[in-house]
């Protein structure tokens, strides 16, 4: 698992799958945090089809249910551009954190659905999960996309509460939607 690790976060995906695959031949059951590291790799090079591929041995393991699986998931097929298999995910997992409602929120920010994004953020909110920067980050530029003012100077205000408006990005992010 390190050194399949240590192939994805040096941007090797395709040697980390190769590693990945010999260690299954090998007899070894790839654990929860090895399925994980495998779908980064596979949203780093965005291949849905070895990330389906992975998803199901998940589930056929089991771990589907298990939240950090659950949000690496998400993850994937959000960045992969399946929004209605994020979703799908998103829907079944049993519990959610501030991870998961991000990575459905930045899904659906990335991919042109600038309203979902919106609307999954206020669900968000009445579950009083806190955002983190990276969600205000996605809901701000859905706001600048849909130039939706109003519920961008709302998150302007939460940024503040959250002691989030010195970030650099954060703060472009805000120039970016007022402008």
């Amino acid at each position: 698992t390190a050194m399949i690790t240590a192939y994805v976060q040096n941007g090797n995906g395709k040697k980390a799958l190769e590693l990945f695959r010999k260690m299954q031949l090998k007899g070894m059951a790839p654990d929860q945090v090895t399925f994980g590291i495998i779908l980064d790799a596979c949203t780093g090079m965005a291949d849905l089809a070895e990330g389906k591929e992975n998803h199901a041995a998940i589930i056929d393991r089991g771990f589907e249910t298990d939240i950090v699986m659950g949000n690496a998931l998400v993850n994937m097929y959000g960045r992969c551009g399946c929004l209605g298999e994020a979703r799908s995910v998103f829907d079944r997992m049993p519990q959610h954190n501030a991870v998961s409602w991000t990575a459905m929120i930045v899904a659906y920010s990335q991919n042109g659905h600038s309203k979902e994004s919106l609307e999954l953020f206020k669900q968000m909110q009445l579950r009083s999960i806190a955002p983190d920067k990276i969600t205000f980050i996605s809901i701000l530029d859905a706001c600048a996309s849909l130039t939706a003012l109003a519920e961008g100077k709302e998150s302007h205000s939460s940024i503040i509460v959250g002691g989030f408006e010195m970030d650099v990005v954060v703060g472009t992010a805000l120039v970016n939607m007022y402008g």
